[in-house]
Parts: structure tokens; C-alpha cells; sequence
């Protein structure tokens, strides 16, 4: 699953200027955003020809919820999202992009769990693909929701956790975002991993657990974690490219 991820106000405003979406808000760097939060996503509806900026909050509703503040669903699994009753429908019609600088993936070493950042090898914005619902009525000042459509990990990120968010290429991204409804199968072939040699990796401190923690740390490199009486030259190969 993708449980955090970060956001820079600089990749943020850069894609923006990119796609040509003006937003007059000012927006703040994000170090450590977990479920629940109200963070931007693009989206474009019908009869527009350009995407928007909407703010949305991670986590959908399930449904046949006990109640509004039940748990919410973060992540859809790219497998069988088209017939999963959850969310086939969303997939079909309501999709967006969740914009991000990096994520976080936990290994466990010697029975604790450590953290590693990903990000783009070339310092870009990652475009994670999502699925969003609009609020139980019109009338709710409640915004939307998303969840973020994970797969299958490449090499890089398997070495680390069993699952990744999907990251679009730019080239995906009109087809991703189109509101007109689409078939599956003209969809499913762009929920593939980014290519491994896109990407780069390092470990990060603790600290950023806590998910009350945010701040510039969450994301400076830290030595690899080794278990107890480990040789310090055997370290993980994906945090020293």
C-alpha cells in the first residue's frame, strides 16, 4: 500500500504552470501527508477542456458504511479494481491525478520497521493515478474523496515493500483524466509500475513514523539499517545509487 507521501509547493506550482491550471491558492511544502488529509488532486469535468485543482481527502468511504467517520479505504489494488464493487464505477468515470514529490515504503530489519523515500530519478513530480467520489450530497461542505491505485512494485521499490502507488507518465495523463467513461481494457494498461531506472531511493529517519512529525527531515538521507552484528559493508544496494 502507499500510506504517506510528500508534496513540495515548488513541484506543485511547476506541474501547474506545466498543464496550464492557474489556482489562486497558496499552497505549503508537506513532508509527511497520511489518510485523511485534504490535499490537491487534478481532475477535469465534463465539457472542460482543461483539468482543475480540487482539493479532495484521501480515503473513500466504503461502502455499506456503519457511519461517515468510519475508516476510510486509502489505496485501490490495480487488480480487479474494474469489477470490485467498491470502486468499478469510480474507475470508470471519476478518475484523477494525486500530484506528489515522493513516498514513503517501511522495510523491516531485525524486526523493526524503517522507512525509505521514493522519488523521481530526474527530481519531477510523480503523477499518482487515483479514484475520487464526491461527497455524500451537494449540500455538504465535506469535500470529495480519493484513493490511490496501487501495483505490482518494480525492481527498485520490491526491494522494500510488495506493492507501489501507480505513477503516471505525462504521456497518460489526458487519457487518465478524460471524463468521458472508458472501457477497462483501455484502461488497465496504464496501471502498470513506473519503470525502476525512473526512480531513486534512499533511507529515511524514523522520525517520520509519527506522522505528526513534518518537517524537511522526513526526507534526508540517513545511513542504511543494518540488523545487530550485520557486516556495515553489506548495505542494501537500492539506497546507494
Amino acid at each position: 500500500m502507499c500510506g504517506r507521501y510528500v508534496l513540495k509547493r515548488a513541484d506543485l506550482e511547476a506541474l501547474l504552470r506545466k498543464l496550464g491550471v492557474r489556482d489562486p491558492r497558496q499552497f505549503a511544502d508537506r513532508f509527511n501527508i497520511a489518510p485523511t488529509t485534504v490535499v490537491p488532486a487534478l481532475r477535469r469535468r465534463r465539457g472542460a477542456e482543461e483539468p482543475e485543482l480540487s482539493a479532495l481527502q484521501w480515503g473513500l468511504a466504503p461502502m455499506r458504511a456503519a457511519e461517515p467517520g468510519g475508516a476510510r479505504l486509502a489505496n485501490a489494488r490495480a487488480e480487479g479494481i474494474a469489477t470490485r464493487p467498491t470502486f468499478r464505477d469510480a474507475f470508470r468515470h471519476r478518475r484523477c491525478v494525486v500530484p506528489a514529490s515522493g513516498f514513503f515504503e517501511w522495510r523491516t530489519v531485525g524486526g523493526r520497521k524503517f522507512p525509505w523515500y521514493f522519488t523521481r530519478r530526474d527530481g519531477g513530480p510523480l503523477l499518482f493515478a487515483g479514484i475520487w467520489e464526491n461527497p455524500p450530497s451537494s449540500g455538504d461542505a465535506v469535500p470529495g474523496a480519493f484513493a490511490l491505485i496501487t501495483t505490482m512494485p518494480n525492481p527498485l521499490v520490491a526491494e522494500v515493500h510488495d506493492r507501489m502507488p501507480v505513477i503516471l507518465p505525462e504521456e497518460s495523463l489526458a487519457a487518465w483524466l478524460d471524463p468521458e467513461p472508458a472501457p477497462p481494457e483501455k484502461l488497465q494498461p496504464l496501471l502498470a509500475p513506473l519503470p525502476a531506472e525512473l526512480m531513486a531511493a534512499w533511507p529515511v529517519s524514523p522520525r517520520m513514523n509519527n506522522v505528526r512529525h513534518e518537517a524537511p527531515d522526513c526526507v534526508e538521507p540517513v545511513p542504511p539499517p543494518r540488523p545487530a552484528g550485520e557486516n556495515p559493508d553489506d548495505q542494501l544496494s537500492l539506497g546507494l545509487a
